[in-house]
């Protein structure tokens, strides 16, 4: 129960990006262009772990 208390539920786009492998530039870009499903919480962007682990699975079936 520990282990979910302590896990983030929200990434900022380096995280993201970090975690995807890729530069920071280029998540932003995905993230201006909608391609990278992001929440706006006022002036945060924020990307949810889920939906990155979803939209990750997603491209790798080769669905957009």
């Amino acid at each position: 129960m520990a282990e979910m208390v302590n896990e983030r539920l929200l990434l900022t786009v380096e995280e993201a990006a970090r975690r995807l492998g890729i530069g920071r530039s280029f998540a932003w870009e995905l993230v201006r262009k909608g391609e990278l499903p992001s929440i706006r919480l006022g002036r945060l962007v924020r990307i949810p772990v889920r939906t990155l682990d979803e939209w990750v699975q997603r491209k790798a079936r080769g669905h957009a």
